[in-house]
């Protein structure tokens, strides 16, 4: 058995979980036994028609720049080649939808509820496989072939529609057990339906469709029957109550439509508003977790005015309010922290390779809400933006917007720290992720992150891996995995599983003054180590140019690895407890100074695997050796730590 699957697993999953929630488990239980039989025949529909079609003019507006990004995306996949978390394929003219390229294993047929996916053994990379089967990648061509008239992309994406509804009947197999998956993917469907539009053979594959019309009302027939439940109630129900609106919006042909729509309406208010502190930063903290929450929000956004559905005022107030907050946390590239876990899924995708991500998010932001004064400045430059924005109504809700650019979130625990020549600090005194499993949470506390002019200097060192590879799961959501200290070879919070924690450190922030043009200055403490407190203070001083980090342990005596992780375009040089750095940006040598805390035993570490130590993760499925440099020792009483970072030209 893997770590997820054994009995000590579901004994210490079932410990975080309220009666409310295990009385729901115990009828989906009850409900996939029974679901078990044939599924039964979908109710009769006639005179379907698709009316949420995009205005005239919405293609018009696509940038050129952006368009022929969109098309040579496309020409890859219309060759055969695509990418998916660090693997190329080239079999994409003619799928396998429960293949996994990354082990060689295919996913094993059967009733889908008895497929044991979290078992790479088993199934392969779980992640490989679904990932396809987002049918993201036939937005991407139905997309080129609105913006570019070509039948070409039309025919196959309804070759590979067609392909998939066939190998994937209702309840069988791997594509019918994560409810995120389904509901991504009808919203997939719904923007291939209006972006084939004018392709004669729509309606044909899709409204007149036998086979189209059982998937989309099976889809919706499950999202009903089993949401994400209690602590699990994440980013995963954003997505199921937004593909089940969109498609119960635009494919609203069957008798139980008005009350999916309904249904689904009220859970994504509801669960928008409880994934999103106040301030508008994602409670998962997890930086990559507030921009799918926030693409799925906006595309739902799309189909209730394109369908002429009201939704209520606090929908679209926290969407504002996720926009500026976006816009507040951004380096000087538009690129946001890189906290907690990442697994690069989008919400819509229609845009080619190499397309911002940020900027575009923050351009839907501007032409729907309107940007603030101090919102960095963002060129459109994508082709989501303008379909977006033709399809949502210009009635932004009526709220109070920050005067000034926020650099404190209370609520969320995170502090951005600027200064000189692009100069940012992100440091975290937040909780310890949502819910009571976190289950996107790192060990991070009081961990920063530095960058010089976009320039990753002191990283996060991101996620890499889910499932299948527990030693690295464990490496990059540890306490050494991060910039901040551990206390006896130990994490600060307790995990029970890659996707659960069972103990969480509790962290508050004690100051957070970034009002001084002179200095900036921040510090927080945290509980995680029992019989010790961990408290640290960051110091920006924009005259000199320099961070000064200092940490404090309260408590008994206790081994301390102080770690500091270098961003992978960054060279070290360490002599004794200073260590040189140097990179390279846009052609021209930067470097900078790190004077380490001399009380401790410095070595650079790069590279290492037995155990993990010295990487850096760009994206879900890739990592690169980076170099990481760990100071060891003990804390005695009233010992301080301080390092400082002095930038140079």
């Amino acid at each position: 058995m893997t770590g997820t699957t054994s009995p000590g697993w579901y004994l210490r999953r079932l410990s975080r979980m309220g009666p409310r929630e295990i009385g729901g488990r115990v009828g989906d239980t009850v409900r996939r036994r029974r679901w078990r039989a044939a599924p039964p025949d979908r109710p009769r529909v006639t005179g379907a028609r698709f009316t949420a079609v995009l205005p005239p003019a919405a293609l018009a507006a696509v940038p050129g720049d952006a368009a022929k990004l969109l098309v040579a995306e496309a020409d890859r996949l219309m060759a055969g080649h695509g990418r998916f978390f660090g693997v190329d394929r080239d079999d994409l003219a003619d799928p396998d939808w429960w293949y996994d390229p990354k082990t060689g294993r295919r996913a094993p047929d059967g009733y889908a509820f008895d497929v044991p996916y979290r078992s790479e053994g088993a199934v392969g990379d779980i992640k490989q496989i679904w990932e396809p089967s987002r049918h993201q990648y036939l937005t991407v061509l139905a997309a080129a072939h609105a913006v570019t008239g070509d039948d070409r992309y039309a025919e196959r994406v309804a070759g590979h529609l067609r392909s998939w509804w066939a190998a994937n009947p209702p309840l069988r197999g791997v594509h019918w057990i994560s409810g995120i998956e389904l509901g991504i993917r009808l919203l997939s469907w719904v923007w291939i339906r209006r972006l084939l539009d004018g392709w004669p053979g729509a309606a044909g594959l899709f409204e007149e469709n036998p086979v189209a019309l059982d998937q989309i009302w099976h889809h919706q027939r499950w999202l009903a029957a089993f949401p994400s439940r209690g602590s699990s109630a994440n980013n995963h129900i954003v997505a199921e109550a937004a593909g089940q609106f969109a498609a119960a919006c635009a494919f609203g042909w069957f008798p139980s439509s008005a009350r999916w729509r309904a249904d689904a309406l009220r859970s994504l208010d509801r669960r928008l508003r409880s994934n999103t502190f106040g301030s508008g930063l994602n409670r998962e903290l997890a930086t990559e977790y507030h921009g799918l929450v926030l693409e799925l929000g906006l595309a739902a956004l799309a189909e209730a005015d394109a369908a002429g559905v009201p939704v209520p005022a606090s929908l679209r107030l926290v969407l504002l309010r996720m926009t500026d907050a976006l816009a507040a946390v951004v380096d000087g590239r538009l690129r946001p922290p890189r906290q907690g876990d990442a697994d690069d899924g989008h919400g819509l995708v229609v845009d080619g390779a190499g397309t911002d991500r940020w900027a575009s998010l923050l351009a839907t932001g501007d032409a729907v809400f309107g940007r603030l004064d101090w919102w960095p400045e963002v060129t459109p430059a994508d082709v989501r933006t303008p379909l977006l924005a033709a399809l949502i109504g210009p009635a932004a809700p009526a709220a109070a917007r920050p005067a000034r650019r926020p650099a404190h979130f209370a609520d969320a625990g995170l502090t951005i720290l600027r200064g000189p020549d692009g100069i940012w600090c992100r440091c975290d005194g937040g909780p310890h992720g949502f819910l009571s499993i976190a289950a996107h949470a790192h060990a991070d506390a009081l961990s920063v992150e530095v960058r010089h002019d976009g320039v990753d200097v002191l990283a996060d060192p991101g996620t890499f891996c889910y499932h299948g590879q527990p030693e690295w799961r464990t490496y990059f959501r540890s306490t050494l995995g991060h910039n901040t200290l551990e206390l006896d070879g130990g994490d600060q919070s307790v995990s029970g599983g890659p996707f659960l924690w069972t103990r969480h450190a509790r962290s508050r922030v004690l100051t957070a003054d970034t009002s001084g043009a002179d200095a900036a200055r921040w510090s927080a403490e945290h509980d995680g180590y029992r019989g010790s407190v961990h408290r640290r203070r960051v110091e920006l001083t924009a005259a000199t140019r320099e961070l000064r980090v200092t940490d404090e342990v309260r408590g008994p005596r206790r081994a301390a690895r102080l770690a500091f992780h270098l961003g992978p375009a960054v060279s070290a040089e360490l002599a004794g407890h200073r260590a040189r750095l140097t990179w390279t940006r846009d052609g021209e040598d930067r470097s900078a100074v790190l004077d380490l805390p001399g009380e401790l035993e410095w070595r650079a570490h790069r590279g290492e695997t037995g155990p993990p130590l010295g990487w850096y993760s760009a994206g879900f499925g890739r990592k690169e050796a980076a170099t990481t440099l760990v100071g060891t020792g003990f804390t005695d009483g009233a010992r301080e730590f301080t390092t400082v970072l002095a930038f140079h030209g």
